[in-house]
Formats: structure tokens, C-alpha cells, sequence
């Protein structure tokens, strides 16, 4: 899909440019409801809509990693379509973004500015809901977090309710888990069973759920 305006700008697929065109794309107005990526010499502008399965789905996994972790005695900071940037080099608009431990005790500023990779680190967690962008999900992004160094990324099938979850080593290369490393315990089972509830049950009953579950694991642990 082309945008008709001077720019010419190629929405939802991956093109060369360079970082100052990235700049001047993700600052301009026309896109300021779009989510912005940019790695190793190409950008990527996503304009889809967000409808109620990705919201949904969203809001369902970010629960179930929050409780999970407050349940464990775990400091975590979420942010949800936070953009993370290193000036000339990257920057990501993931859906969800999780420091988990040491990393989560600092907190930026809280204004409109992209969150310094240089300042903060990197996040430990990374998940992408893909609905209409599930394919790059898997493919081109997976990359993205691969070269970035992301230790865990993972991925919510919108359509089939489930969570592609991976492990990304020391040398870049990314494998499929079906437990948490950076989240000890926690079953991706879990996580698509939390997704199928959510479509007959409330948040309040999800989570009275989650809480009876998570403390019967710490009592047979």
C-alpha cells in the first residue's frame, strides 16, 4: 500500500532508507498513529487498525505476565506501544514490552519521548500481537529482535488464540520455548489457555483464575 502525499512512503513491508528518512517518516504528522521500526538500513511504518481480538489479546497476555510476576516477587515495568530508540542505529514500537528484574527498578521520565536504549537497556521481553501483521511477526521482525539482542520474544496468534513464544541466545539466533526463561514457571500453555477464556469470560474472572492457579503452583512447589 502507497500513501498518495510527496513522500511516497511504502506502508506495512519492510524498505531501504536510511536513518535520517526514518526520522523525518515517523515525525511526520501523517503517520503520528502508525508504529514505527527501523534496523539494520530498513524501516518499516504500520498503519493497519487495531481491532477487538488485538486489543483483547493485548491486554489478556499483559495481565497474565504482570500477576505472574507480582505473584513470584518479581519487579517488572511494562510498556504498552512503547517506542525504544538508539539514535542512528534502531528503534522499535513493540505491542508490549516487559524489564523484568534489575532493569525494571529504573523508570525514565515520563513524557513523550522514545525510551533510550542507551539509558535503559534493552527490555527482556518483547511480544507482538499478530492479527494482520503475524506473518512479518514471525518472519522479518523475529530477525529484528534476533540482531537486537531481545532475550525473549514472543508472538500472540490472533486468529488461533495461541503464543509462539522464543528464546534468542548470545549468538543471535532464536529458538522456540514453551516456558519462560525470563519469567521462570511460566507456561505457555498457560498463556493460551488465559487466551481462550477470554472469549467468554471478564478480566475479574481471568484473573481469579490466575491467582488461584499461580498459588496453587507455589503450594506444590
Amino acid at each position: 500500500m502507497v500513501v498518495s502525499s510527496s513522500k511516497q512512503v511504502v506502508l506495512d513491508k519492510w524498505v531501504s532508507a536510511t536513518w535520517e528518512r526514518f526520522v523525518e517518516v515517523a515525525n511526520d504528522d501523517l503517520y503520528s498513529d502508525g508504529r514505527a521500526y527501523f534496523d539494520a538500513g530498513e524501516m518499516r511504518i504500520e498503519m493497519a487498525s487495531l481491532g477487538v481480538g488485538h486489543s483483547r489479546q493485548n491486554s489478556v497476555v499483559s495481565n497474565v505476565i504482570t500477576l505472574f510476576a507480582a505473584c513470584k516477587d518479581m519487579d517488572i515495568t511494562s510498556y504498552t506501544n512503547g517506542s525504544f530508540h538508539q539514535e542512528g542505529e534502531k528503534e522499535f514500537q513493540p505491542d508490549i514490552a516487559f524489564y523484568i528484574g534489575e532493569g525494571a527498578k529504573y523508570l525514565p521520565p515520563q513524557n513523550n519521548s522514545p525510551i533510550s536504549i542507551e539509558l535503559c537497556g534493552l527490555p527482556n521481553l518483547v511480544v507482538e500481537v499478530g492479527a494482520s501483521s503475524l506473518e512479518d511477526d514471525l518472519g522479518r521482525k523475529r530477525l529484528m529482535y534476533e540482531r537486537i539482542g531481545i532475550e525473549e520474544y514472543w508472538v500472540v496468534d490472533v486468529e488461533a488464540k495461541e503464543l509462539i513464544a522464543f528464546a534468542i541466545d548470545g549468538d543471535s539466533r532464536s529458538g522456540r520455548i514453551w516456558q519462560s526463561a525470563v519469567l521462570p514457571g511460566l507456561e505457555t500453555s498457560l498463556v493460551d489457555e488465559a487466551l481462550q477464556r477470554s472469549q467468554t469470560e471478564n478480566d475479574g474472572t481471568i484473573t481469579r483464575w490466575l491467582m488461584k492457579t499461580f498459588s496453587q503452583d507455589a503450594a506444590d512447589s
